[in-house]
C-alpha cells in the first residue's frame, strides 16, 4: 500500500486542524503555502509549491486538500496538483455556487476532464461550519474514500 500523504494547500485554520489530526490518523503531512514562510507549524513539512515536494508525490498516494478558494494562487496550485500523481484532489467550498477553481483552471488552459477531477464539495455532509468540523468532515471523507466506503451511517459488510 502506498504511504498516506495529506497535502493541505494554504495556511488556514482548517489546514492547521487537518495536518494535526491527519498525523493522528497515520498521514504524513505537508502544508503548501506560497505566501509568507509558515514557520513552525504542525505539518511534517512545509513547502511553497508542488515542485518542492515532487519526490513525496511520486508514489501517487497523496490526498490534496485546498483549504481556501479565494486565494489568487488557486488556479496555479491546482494546475500543478493535477499535473502530478495525486490520488485525490479537493477544494473546500459551498456546493450551491460554482467553485472559483473552475474559471481559474479554464483560464490557464486546463482541459475540462482535468478540471472535473477536482472534488467539490469535499468531506461528509455533517453541516460543518467551524474549522475543526470542516477538518473532521474532510478527513472522514478521505478515509471513507480510501477504504472504499461511502461514509455516513449506512453500513455494508
Amino acid at each position: 500500500m502506498t504511504e498516506r500523504l495529506l497535502v493541505a494547500v494554504f495556511a488556514s485554520p482548517v489546514a492547521d486542524v487537518l495536518v494535526r489530526w491527519g498525523a493522528e490518523l497515520g498521514f504524513r503531512t505537508v502544508l503548501i503555502e506560497p505566501g509568507e514562510p509558515t514557520g513552525d507549524g504542525p505539518a511534517d513539512r512545509a513547502a511553497r509549491s508542488f515542485p518542492e515536494i515532487e519526490d513525496e508525490l511520486a508514489g501517487g498516494g497523496a490526498d490534496v486538500v485546498v483549504t481556501d478558494h479565494h486565494r489568487e494562487e488557486l488556479g496555479e496550485l491546482l494546475r500543478d496538483a493535477l499535473a502530478r500523481p495525486a490520488r485525490w484532489i479537493g477544494v473546500l467550498g459551498n456546493p450551491r455556487h460554482e467553485g472559483p477553481h473552475v474559471a481559474a483552471l479554464t483560464a490557464l488552459g486546463v482541459p475540462p476532464e482535468d478540471v472535473a477531477r477536482v472534488h467539490r464539495p469535499i468531506g461528509l455532509d455533517i453541516g460543518s461550519r467551524q474549522p475543526a468540523e470542516i477538518a473532521v468532515s474532510t478527513l472522514a471523507g478521505l478515509l471513507a474514500d480510501r477504504n472504499g466506503r461511502s461514509g455516513g451511517f449506512s453500513h455494508s459488510g
